[in-house]
């Protein structure tokens, strides 16, 4: 989860955000970061700017140096932010795609990527430790104030935005971009990325309808995550304006969604495959391919296809992050659209991905959708759909059980082959079926992942999944 989440006034205080800050504090002091300086930025959800500033009073009380966004940014701005000023650590206050009474704080290493997970284990340790340490009912101190930090020079209001997009330029092909004269939706979905997306199209040449772009803590009553279920006002806009596509991101812009010429929404499985074509085919980039445990087994035909080491991890980036900073990787993400791309930094981008989506239109002259169809054709169909089911932690459990000690021996009309446990339970049914059951970790939710060769097969395997959860641990709603 890159930190730690919560519903605002309820775990999500002002006391335990200074908390959270003040363990960081001590964190970077004891492994000699501190001098680096942090940058703090923030999203567009409710009271973000006010819990960003808080983390920032408290760094600079125990005098490290900060740079505070001057405005809401995107989470990859922050990153590199981190990543350009060579900073210690970057702190976002944001819970990305997760409704909208929920904020967070997202830990950032020194190299821009989520936190590892040893680090997170040792912010944790100081936490309990200062925790166990306080009197009962004890505030911890609020911090300096922020005039007399900018006074001592500890205090930096900064433009994240500026070189996180001038980055941006150079990693996109924005002539052929421009070439191909296209005209787009862009859906940031409320969320941090508004404007700016939209406004890096436009100058590549695109005639550019923003939808969703205004401000809105309470995302328009949906969670800001670019999935089907969310995303009918970008297909609607489609439709309207005949657009070629919609280019789409989650509520903190590190996650990528689109919607195709014809409406469909373009999963980010078929994102995800796209990305490691272009890359390797027009690019004629290499280096591992890493995928997380939900993803689609398209990007594993595809390195097979390269000759491209390819890797497997648990559920989180901060899992392909490591990989990221140990060996060569070309490209690293999750299902949930959360994809990180070579000579950039080791963190997902969804403004970085969407532009590469429209850089794939310009030079291949086709729709995503007719990309999608000629890369199925080479390397067999695929079709992916997930559900989320709100479930106690008796019933998680029960569940969680009875798939480790007494699997189901058919689904979906299939034979599970094989029960591979590495992060929830996924039964394998085949090189390109698959049914993945696995609680969440920021929601009380068990999500249900299911691929096969068309959308039928992909429907009765999640009524059996559906079917199997609710008679082992209850009524799914």
């Amino acid at each position: 989860t890159d930190g730690w989440r919560a519903v605002i006034a309820e775990g999500f205080t002002f006391a335990n955000v200074r908390r959270v800050a003040w363990a960081l504090a001590e964190h970077l002091h004891a492994t000699g970061r501190a001098r680096q300086g942090v940058a703090v930025g923030y999203d567009c959800r409710f009271l973000s700017d006010r819990f960003a500033a808080a983390v920032a009073a408290v760094l600079a009380e125990a005098e490290i140096p900060v740079a505070l966004s001057r405005t809401a940014c995107p989470t990859p701005a922050l990153s590199w932010a981190v990543v350009s000023r060579k900073l210690g650590a970057g702190v976002m206050i944001t819970a990305s795609h997760n409704p909208p009474e929920y904020n967070g704080f997202k830990l950032k290493g020194w190299f821009g990527g989520p936190a590892l997970p040893e680090e997170t284990r040792q912010v944790e340790a100081i936490l309990a430790r200062r925790e166990a340490a306080a009197a009962p009912g004890t505030e911890p101190p609020a911090g300096l104030d922020l005039e007399e930090a900018e006074r001592r020079g500890l205090l930096e209001r900064a433009d994240f935005i500026t070189p996180y997009t001038e980055q941006l330029r150079r990693l996109v092909d924005m002539e052929r971009i421009r070439a191909a004269g296209l005209r787009v939706v862009v859906d940031p979905m409320h969320g941090a990325a508004r404007g700016i997306l939209a406004s890096l199209l436009r100058e590549a040449g695109a005639e550019v309808t923003e939808i969703r772009g205004d401000y809105n803590p309470g995302f328009g009553g949906l969670a800001p995550e670019p999935i089907a279920r969310n995303l009918g006002p970008a297909v609607e806009a489609v439709r309207a304006t005949g657009a070629r596509a919609a280019f789409v991101t989650d509520g903190d812009g590190d996650r990528v969604g689109a919607v195709d010429a014809t409406g469909e929404v373009l999963d980010a499985q078929r994102i995800f495959a796209l990305l490691l074509q272009h890359l390797v085919e027009v690019r004629g980039w290499r280096g591992s391919v890493i995928k997380t445990f939900a993803g689609t087994r398209m990007v594993d035909k595809l390195a097979a296809r390269y000759g491209l080491p390819f890797r497997e991890t648990p559920i989180g980036f901060k899992y392909v992050c490591e990989y990221a900073l140990k060996e060569d990787v070309l490209i690293g993400g999750e299902e949930s659209g959360g994809i990180g791309i070579k000579n950039h930094m080791p963190e997902r981008d969804g403004l970085l991905c969407n532009l590469l989506l429209a850089e794939i239109m310009a030079v291949r002259g086709r729709t995503l959708g007719e990309q999608v169809q000629a890369l199925m054709a080479e390397i067999g169909p695929h079709f992916f759909q997930r559900r989320d089911l709100h479930l106690s932690g008796e019933g998680k459990e029960r569940l969680l059980a009875r798939l480790a000690e007494n699997p189901p021996e058919r689904l979906g009309g299939f034979a599970v082959e094989r029960v591979d446990p590495l992060d929830g339970y996924k039964l394998i049914l085949g090189p390109s079926r698959w049914i993945l059951f696995r609680p969440s970790g920021t929601e009380p939710l068990v999500r249900v992942y299911a691929e096969a060769e068309s959308p039928a097969e992909v429907e009765r395997l999640l009524a059996d999944g559906l079917a199997l959860v609710e008679a082992v641990a209850g009524r799914a709603g």
